[in-house]
């Protein structure tokens, strides 16, 4: 299958409202490239050892956002409101657009391959060991490995959001729950769920290509027998309630949601919410307030959060 990739050359500070954009336009998922991630890596004494050199070597100084659209009737569309937004329209007094905007054809099989120079083994929390399939691994007493191939879906577990999501389902998930994962991507949240003991996982993604690689992924772990994948948007697919409801999107989405939350947790459930930038924590906190919620933990990692909450 043939997609096109949309690079958007952009800087730290347009960042957060180039991807805001992207979302609103109706992307599900994005590539970011910064060289401060880069630099922070390297800095790492844990991490370090995780980064293909090639990364290092980017010319560009500034941040590179990628978004990947599908081969369609309505590609052109979709270019062209990339385009009108970030490149024509300037967003501050001195008529600067936010970004440039370039393109490039990407077949499904070159994605997998450029993931795999760079993709390698990574432990998060205390027992989560998240394997690409074709890295060799030899697994520790009381590890738990995780088998992902992120093929053309998002979320590798090396990204700082979902790093606390796993920690946190670490550490609140036990034998026997039900768990929603709202925007599963490429199903490495309901995976970890499952593998943790839960007996229940409902994953939900909007993206087609993301429900087949989370399916995949799911029969690569042998966890299709507890994990369950529905494609739609957010609630719309689901009936049941849970024990824990995990979701790593966007702090816009998350406060969108959090109205709906009350219907879908058991008594003394349990909302882990990630995908929330520093700046954004204090609104998502006064919502989940106003809607009967008692934060319980906020974790931060660099410049992202993570809140866990329960209903009062």
């Amino acid at each position: 299958m043939k997609w096109v990739e949309v690079q958007i050359k952009t800087t730290t500070e347009a960042e957060e409202l180039v991807t805001n954009i992207m979302y609103d336009l109706g992307v599900t998922g994005l590539a970011i490239e910064d060289p401060n991630d880069i630099l922070a890596f390297q800095q790492s004494e844990e991490n370090w050892d995780f980064i293909d050199p090639e990364l290092i070597k980017q010319d560009y100084e500034g941040v590179i956002i990628k978004a990947y659209f599908p081969e369609d009737n309505n590609l052109l569309d979709k270019i062209e409101l990339v385009r009108d937004n970030i490149e024509r329209i300037p967003y501050d007094i001195t008529g600067k657009s936010l970004g440039e905007v370039t393109l490039k054809e990407v077949y499904e099989k070159d994605w997998a391959e450029a993931w795999k120079k760079y993709y390698k083994p990574i432990r998060i929390g205390e027992k989560i060991v998240i394997k690409p399939t074709w890295e060799d691994y030899e697994k520790k007493e009381s590890e738990i490995i995780i088998e992902l191939d992120p093929g053309m879906a998002f979320g590798t577990g090396t990204h700082e959001t979902t790093m606390m999501c796993i920690e946190a389902l670490e550490g609140y998930v036990r034998k026997g729950q039900v768990v929603l994962d709202i925007g599963c991507g490429s199903g490495i949240l309901s995976i970890v769920a499952a593998k943790l003991g839960a007996e229940k996982v409902i994953g939900v993604d909007l993206d087609e290509m993301c429900i087949k690689v989370c399916n995949e992924n799911i029969r690569l772990n042998g966890v299709q027998d507890s994990v369950e994948v529905r494609g739609g948007n957010l609630f719309n697919v689901i009936s049941e309630k849970a024990d824990i409801i995990v979701s790593n999107i966007i702090a816009e989405v998350i406060i969108d949601i959090i109205d709906q939350i009350e219907n879908y947790l058991l008594e003394g459930g349990i909302f882990i919410a990630s995908g929330i930038i520093v700046e954004k924590v204090d609104m998502v906190e006064k919502k989940l307030s106003e809607n009967g919620f008692k934060v319980l933990e906020i974790k931060y990692m660099d410049e992202w959060a993570l809140i866990v909450s329960t209903l009062k």
